[in-house]
């Protein structure tokens, strides 16, 4: 990983620039996108573009036979979680190219997007402040104003230190640090009344045939079980190993998903946790990552004394 140098977001000289593009209509999007790829393919620089599949169609038929020189990943399943969004895509690329300097067009945030998706949507956004930063490189985020509700606008401006808008450039003076705004907005409510809940202590066995029977019930796919497990699991054992070794696992269903929950008593203090390759001689720090790959989402409310982490699964 690069040396972390210091953290000042609004310096239009730092190495790493992330900017939120305000656009309205097809016209719009493709005139503050276009010449950003363009720019830098003159430039001989890499670059991703990894926006849903409607806008993917857009840039690639504006670039015409200069799209062969660009990678393209559908964000709908590229980030359906966005907690993946970092480790598996922006990270990975900007590291596939080492010390070249690389551009990024993603657009994680659609109107599409689901309540429960859309703080971890928010949460992303900021995080790509530090999980990039230091890195040679420009990342924008193009933001619908045309079908985007006002508070989402609004978080836009939170979480890009610069914005861009018919062509010009400033600062955005709404800006948070992510310290500041990623545990404000991870706040979780409390599972359901009608979920069912084992209190677990010293080993995770009992929590994984306590699920295996709950998504059974809800109908879990048969394909997905095995995923669902290996998550709960990774988390429970996370209890057990670092919180104490008690904690409690809660299962339900919430519309077509089901959805469940591991709390213990415990804190993870690093924001980038699970968001971020671990170090190849470090046996530890895989396990929210795997979590992360397996989950259609995940959310995690975590404070000094209490962690929740909730996680979702298709049905």
């Amino acid at each position: 990983m690069p040396e972390r140098k210091p953290y000042q977001p609004h310096d239009p000289k730092a190495p790493f620039q992330h900017f939120a593009l305000l656009y309205s209509g097809h016209d719009d999007y493709l005139s503050g996108c276009v010449p950003f790829v363009l720019d830098a393919l003159d430039a001989g620089e890499p670059v991703l573009v990894a926006v849903p599949p409607g806008n993917l169609a857009l840039i690639s038929g504006a670039l015409g036979p200069q799209a062969s020189r660009v990678r393209f990943a559908n964000m709908t399943e590229a980030g359906r979680n966005p907690g993946r969004i970092i480790p598996s895509v922006l990270y990975a690329f900007a590291t596939e190219h080492g010390d070249r300097p690389f551009r990024i067009v993603g657009e994680p945030v659609w109107a599409g997007r689901s309540a429960e998706e859309y703080p971890a949507c928010l949460a992303h956004e900021s995080l790509i402040n530090l999980a990039l930063w230091g890195r040679e490189g420009t990342m924008l985020c193009p933001y619908d104003a045309g079908s985007l509700d006002l508070d989402r606008m609004v978080d836009a401006e939170r979480t890009h230190p610069r914005l861009i808008r018919a062509g010009f450039t400033w600062p955005s003076y709404r800006y948070e640090q992510p310290a500041d705004l990623v545990p404000a907005i991870a706040a979780l409510p409390d599972p359901p009344d009608g979920a069912a809940e084992l209190v677990f202590c010293a080993g995770v066995r009992s929590v994984r045939e306590f699920v295996r029977e709950r998504a059974a019930i809800a109908g879990l796919p048969a394909h997905r079980l095995n995923d669902l497990l290996i998550a709960v699991n990774e988390v429970a054992t996370n209890t057990v190993l670092h919180s104490g070794g008690a904690g409690s696992v809660f299962v339900w269903t919430h519309g077509a998903q089901l959805v469940c929950e591991v709390r213990d008593r415990g804190h993870i203090p690093d924001l980038l946790a699970g968001r971020l390759p671990a170090d190849a001689g470090d046996p530890h720090g895989r396990g929210l990552l795997l979590v992360n790959n397996l989950c259609d989402l995940v959310r995690i409310d975590t404070r000094p004394g209490c962690t929740a982490t909730r996680m979702y699964f298709r049905l």
